[in-house]
This record gives structure tokens, sequence and C-alpha cells, in this order.
């Protein structure tokens, strides 16, 4: 008969009043930054080209975020190499910094009122900022539910092989 030694495990999940924070965050970071591009004044192109910044920008956030995670668990795993290729890490980092330069170059050359200027700037900053946050809330939860998977399976194993031992 076997013994498997008992273990206690603590799963560190998010609570939902923060879960409901990151979220409220990100929406209401999303429905800011939509009212001022819709609300732009200016040519057409000048629009097109804002919303396509802002886009990019947290497209690349989203995959920053990721890539930066990965790469800790790698490293926390003992090894020092990640699982990326060196040129992956330049796409990454480098996308990021030319969506936020392209984007921030083409509010600052618009040619709008500095309020204006500075309401699109500080709700695409807040986007930005609450698209990590977001990111990270969810990958926590996914890292959480994985554990807990994990830790479902293992008792059940425990409990069959629990029972095929008793049964004998």
């Amino acid at each position: 008969m076997q013994t498997f030694p008992s273990t206690t495990v603590s799963i560190q999940r998010d609570t939902r009043a923060w879960q409901f924070q990151a979220w409220a965050s990100f929406a209401i970071a999303v429905f800011l930054c939509a009212t001022g591009l819709s609300w732009l004044p200016g040519e057409a192109l000048d629009r097109a080209f804002m919303v396509m910044g802002y886009v990019f920008c947290l497209s690349t956030a989203f995959m920053l975020a990721k890539f930066v995670r990965d790469s800790q668990q790698a490293g926390a795993g003992g090894t020092t190499a990640s699982r990326d290729v060196p040129m992956w890490r330049l796409v990454v980092w480098g996308s990021f910094f030319t969506a936020m330069g392209l984007t921030g170059w083409g509010l600052v050359r618009m040619e709008i009122n500095d309020a204006y200027k500075a309401f699109l700037g500080v709700s695409w900053l807040f986007l930005i900022s609450s698209a990590f946050t977001l990111a990270k809330t969810l990958r926590d939860r996914h890292e959480a539910d994985l554990v807990d998977a994990r830790l479902q399976g293992r008792r059940a194993a425990r409990q069959e092989a629990a029972a095929a031992g008793s049964a004998e």
C-alpha cells in the first residue's frame, strides 16, 4: 500500500473586488479613449491614425505583458534561458516602443487644442496601464485555476488509490 504525504497548498487568488476594479478600469479607459477619438476634431486621416495607434499600443501592451510573464516563469523554473528566440524579444519590445512612440508623435503633431491633447494623452496612458493590470489579473486567475485543477486531479488519484488498496 502506498502512502502519500499530506501537504497543504495555498492558492493565491485575487479578490472579486480587485477583479472588478481591473475590469472596470479597463472598461473606463476604453470608453474614455473611444469618446476622445470619436470626437477628435480635424482630418479623417488623423482620426484613423490615432485609432490605429491606440489599437496597436493596446495589442502590444498585452503581448509585452505575456512575454515578460513567460520570461519570468522560464527563469523561475531554474533555467535562465527563455523559451523564446532572441529575435522575438526584439520584436516584442520593439513593437511596443514603436507603437507608443508613433502614437505619441501623432498626438503631439496634431493641430488640436492642448486641453484635447491632454485628454487624449491621459486616457491613452490610462488604457495602457489598465491593460497591463488586466493582463496580470487574467494570467494570475488562469495560473490559480491550473494549480487548483492539478490538486483536484491528485486528490482524485489518491482517493482511487486508497479505494483500490482497501478493496484488496
